[in-house]
């Protein structure tokens, strides 16, 4: 699923957060992949916030470092978005041909966009007949609709560094990817990827390894270490390293995890909140496990809360697990750190070089 401005595979993956920019190009072998071009660059905190960008001259300036110090060739790049502008549900439509669902889907989907129609772009895809006994004659339809502003405003990032944005895609699809390359599911297995990155956490549900479920909620790191500035009265470098487990001058170790511990008592919420939701628009009765994801992943005991919190094994997820990583070209232990934020970007770049615009 995906937003494509051209069918060439050569690209390079760029997953610009709020936090970080990620780079991620990949090679496919006759069996598997192997990391190719791999960075991250941390950004100012106040150059995107909750996903809009705010001084674009300065994200350019630091995708064009991040492209010059991985000696990037490629030209075109994949992008990928998420949170309160991007759409993704599951619809019933009537029976109908792809050609015709491509001429329909406009005045299908404005009943379920909370937005001017003619302010979005919209993708689909077909699930086949619907599910429901209610709905035998019609069939399932995955609708992604995506303000034109948004994907104006990262796709004008791209082309103002020189590059060519090839697609954009929708964090939770690029997770799924992530998840299909890395992990076994069984066919009646639910697993969640819950991503958080610095103001979005993506909740992502899929049975039998194939999309089920997603929600996008305005939480991130970025919560936690203004919440430490705040108690403590110290600045954002401060703060970003005791939210990731630093001794800090001035700030209490015990203070500090009474902080942490309430912040990850709401991403708990949140993700029961989620999981309860799936559950009324599903027969699925349990989550098997959850794969957890994003640089805000590794705030200290939040897996450990969560696991307790839902009663449901949490580990988090190593988007490298099945990538061939060359050793003369990459420092194991700086991909091994990285892995957790890396995962938007692995899909992306995995789901492109499978040749899918969709």
């Amino acid at each position: 699923m995906g937003f494509s401005f051209s069918r060439k595979k050569d690209v390079v993956a760029l997953d610009i957060g709020s936090g970080a920019i990620k780079l991620v190009q990949l090679k496919k072998l006759s069996q598997g992949y192997q990391l190719e071009k791999f960075g991250v660059k941390a950004l100012d905190s106040e150059l995107i916030v909750d996903g809009t960008v705010m001084d674009s001259g300065q994200v350019v300036d630091v995708i064009k470092e991040l492209l010059e110090e991985q000696s990037v060739q490629a030209k075109d790049v994949a992008l990928s978005v998420s949170g309160h502008s991007v759409i993704v549900k599951k619809i019933n439509v009537p029976m109908m041909t792809e050609e015709e669902l491509e001429e329909s889907i406009k005045w299908e989907a404005e009943q379920y966009i909370p937005f001017d129609i003619n302010d979005v772009n919209i993708d689909f895809h077909i699930l086949g007949t619907s599910e429901s006994e209610e709905a035998k004659d019609q069939m399932g339809v995955l609708l992604v609709a995506v303000k034109r502003e948004r994907l104006t405003e990262y796709t004008t990032l791209v082309t103002e560094t020189g590059l060519n944005p090839v697609i954009v895609d929708v964090d939770a699809f690029t997770l799924e990817n992530m998840f299909g390359v890395n992990y076994d599911s069984r066919e009646d297995e639910i697993v969640s990827l819950v991503n958080i990155g610095a103001s979005v956490m993506n909740i992502i549900i899929l049975r039998g390894g194939t999309f089920a479920f997603t929600r996008d909620i305005s939480f991130g790191g970025n919560r936690y270490s203004e919440a430490i500035q705040r108690e403590f009265n110290v600045n954002y470098e401060q703060a970003e390293r005791a939210k990731k487990g630093d001794a800090v001058d001035g700030i209490d170790p015990e203070a500090l995890l009474n902080i942490i511990g309430g912040l990850n008592e709401k991403i708990a919420t949140e993700v029961t909140r989620s999981f309860e939701y799936f559950k009324t628009t599903s027969s699925s009765e349990t989550i098997d496990r959850i794969l957890m994801s994003g640089g805000s992943a590794k705030v200290p005991n939040l897996l450990s809360h969560l696991g307790e919190k839902l009663g449901v094994e949490v580990e988090m997820a190593d988007p490298f697990s099945n990538i061939e990583i060359p050793e003369d070209l990459f420092d194991r232990n700086f991909v091994k750190e990285m892995a957790p934020m890396s995962a938007v970007g692995v899909g992306l770049a995995l789901r492109r070089l499978e040749g899918s615009g969709s």
